[in-house]
């Protein structure tokens, strides 16, 4: 029996049609693939920026760089998530300097964890541009930050959460909603 509390509201194929057309739009806006460079936010935003980097750099003929964020020590709300809090790890082996940086998370909720990553990324030198694409923008904004680059807008209650799967993690590529 289907759990209730859960509702999918993106398949495998989904997923798919998404980080194509994503894909493009990324081309598209940024007039080709020169000065491109991903960066995923730890650990479902790796998954998402190594598919976009694959397809465009398929689209452009490309090879282009990714890079992995923990913005752990980044976030303002260090203090309250744990005594010692886990820290993943950080690997961006290219200048972000003069590049077009490719910010890729799952999921935008409040904007927090794009603020941290944005000061961690600032931290490296200074990109020419930095924008974000995410899977899913659900809502509840608490920063003036959005994303250039969105799989689906799924509008949600605070109560509710966004379950994004990567068959590498998960078994199966999905979204669902799942309330609490």
């Amino acid at each position: 029996m289907a759990d209730e509390r859960r509702s999918q509201i993106l398949d495998s194929d989904g997923m798919g049609r998404a980080i194509k057309r994503i894909s493009y739009e990324i081309i598209e806006k940024n007039k080709g693939a020169g000065q491109l460079a991903f960066i995923g936010i730890q650990r479902r935003g790796v998954l998402l920026a190594n598919r976009l980097a694959k397809q465009v750099g398929e689209l452009e003929h490309a090879e282009l760089p990714v890079g992995i964020l923990d913005i752990t020590l980044y976030r303002d709300d260090l203090s309250l998530l744990a005594e010692h809090p886990v820290i993943n790890s950080t690997s961006i082996e290219f200048v972000v300097e003069g590049k077009t940086i490719i910010l890729v998370d799952d999921v935008l909720f409040t904007g927090r964890t794009v603020r941290a990553a944005i000061d961690a990324i600032m931290e490296l030198g200074r990109p020419a541009r930095i924008e974000l694409a995410v899977m899913v923008d659900r809502g509840h904004r608490e920063l003036p930050i959005r994303a250039d680059y969105v799989g689906k807008n799924v509008p949600t209650a605070r109560s509710e959460l966004i379950d994004v799967n990567f068959v590498e993690l998960d078994g199966e590529d999905s979204v669902a909603v799942v309330k609490r």
